[in-house]
């Protein structure tokens, strides 16, 4: 089942020493920020302890890949958007911003298929206008 909710919050795990999942969730939050903050290679640096624990979490992953993008990580991008896709084949923010990874990566006709997938799973303007479908 995917996730697209932030990592659960639970009891804490104890004296064990792993991260609870209380601090999985801080750890999201704070890649939001960080993200938001232009800081990719520290937002992926806390996800990638959070998708370490919660492997299945479709957010945490979408996040991680954003911020790959943001980084000019473009593989690691693209590897992550696709194992979201997989997971939510009808994701149109998925697959739009797989499409700019491609785009990015010097793959016109790859971008191109998912500008389209966007397009036609969420017809909003930005995705409707890179899909350019006049042409």
């Amino acid at each position: 089942m995917s996730d697209t909710t932030p990592p659960p919050q639970g009891p804490s795990s104890g004296s064990s020493g792993a991260a609870s999942p209380e601090t999985h969730v801080i750890d999201y939050r704070a890649a939001e920020q960080l993200l938001a903050a232009r800081d990719p290679r520290g937002a992926v640096q806390l996800l990638d302890s959070v998708i370490a624990a919660h492997p299945e979490n479709t957010a945490a992953r979408l996040l991680r890949a954003r911020a790959f993008f943001a980084a000019a990580q473009l593989r690691p991008a693209e590897l992550e958007f696709e194992l979201v896709l997989e997971r939510e084949p009808d994701n149109a923010f998925a697959h739009f911003a797989l499409a700019r990874t491609h785009e990015r990566a010097g793959r016109p006709e790859q971008a191109r298929k998912h500008f389209r997938l966007a397009a036609a799973l969420d017809p909003q303007p930005d995705y409707l206008a890179a899909a350019r479908f006049e042409n």
